[in-house]
């Protein structure tokens, strides 16, 4: 059928979610766009290790599974732009989004638009971003060899990149503000086995200290209130995310976290409209689950247009 839009369908997010949607979609014979920004893989294109990622026995970068995932979308016809995308609205024939590259229509927009990590909001955070406060073990742990740092955050990503960070810095040391560490237990197991990672549990940041650069945290045990001061030259922050759904934010259904309400086809509350991934409610936050949502995702949409859909 005939339509006055640039695509049928734009995938929003060049992470796992974003790229398999693409894939699909390419696959079954739809126009098809990727809107991405910098690396493909998204928040794991700075992980130097994911091993549950079924096909790689041995673990794969997150560095090289995001321009994987890309050359077999772009092999199967899909194509890739680097964007960063400022509003989409909705159109008589579909759905349009304004990029600082420009303006594309499409029929379908799929939003994989990720999570980011969510902050600590406390005294020195912002102060040393970049210079101290850091979110990539595999980045910046070769520079602190021989060095004390404090990771915050002991679930999967913080464990993950405790054990990273061990293998150059003096000590790491988790801190988490639940009573055990939530994460994976065949990450927990490990970190117990590292002479060089020390885990305090019920125990939140107050500051992040310094001057020119950091010197160390303090910290609070929640039990029983007593402060504490750990010396640190880097803090890595890896203490929950937050969902990117700013470009939604008025226009689909939210959950209390502030995800996006979909059905089991990844469908939002507006027509032509899914989400995938992490910035879908109920998503587990799994690279293995987002590669799902986009295969789902860009299955429905497929069946959506060719059921007859506006356009």
């Amino acid at each position: 059928m005939a339509t006055s839009t640039d695509f049928e369908i734009i995938v929003i997010g060049g992470g796992v979610a974003g790229l398999t949607a693409a894939l699909f979609a390419a696959r079954l014979g739809r126009r098809t766009l990727v809107l991405m920004q910098l690396m493909p893989g998204g928040q794991l294109a700075t992980i130097s290790r994911i091993e549950d990622y079924p096909g790689f026995p041995e673990g794969v970068a997150g560095y090289d599974l995001g321009p994987m995932l890309q050359e077999q979308a772009v092999g199967a016809d899909a194509e890739c732009r680097t964007a960063d995308v400022e509003r989409i609205e909705p159109t008589p024939s579909g759905w349009r989004a304004i990029t600082d590259q420009g303006e594309l229509t499409a029929r379908v927009v799929i939003l994989a638009t990720g999570s980011r990590i969510r902050t600590l909001d406390v005294p020195g955070e912002a102060r040393f971003a970049g210079k101290g406060v850091s979110h990539c073990a595999s980045c910046d742990g070769p520079l602190l060899r021989g060095k004390p740092v404090v990771v915050v955050g002991a679930g999967d990503a913080g464990l993950q990149e405790a054990l990273t960070l061990a293998s150059s810095v003096e000590s790491v040391t988790i801190v988490d503000r639940a009573p055990a560490p939530p994460g994976q237990a065949s990450y927990r197991s490990r970190v117990a086995a590292e002479s060089k990672i020390h885990l305090q549990c019920n125990t939140i940041v107050e500051e992040i200290l310094g001057d020119a650069a950091v010197t160390g945290v303090r910290l609070r045990d929640l039990a029983s209130g007593a402060p504490t001061t750990l010396p640190a030259e880097a803090v890595f922050v890896y203490a929950g995310v937050v969902a990117n759904t700013d470009l939604v934010a008025t226009l689909v259904d939210l959950d209390a976290d502030g995800r996006i309400v979909v059905n089991s086809a990844m469908q939002t509350s507006r027509a032509g409209l899914y989400a995938a991934g992490d910035v879908r409610a109920g998503s587990v936050g799994q690279a293995i689950t987002a590669a799902g949502d986009g295969a789902t995702a860009a299955i429905a949409a497929h069946g959506w247009l060719a059921a007859g859909a506006p356009g």
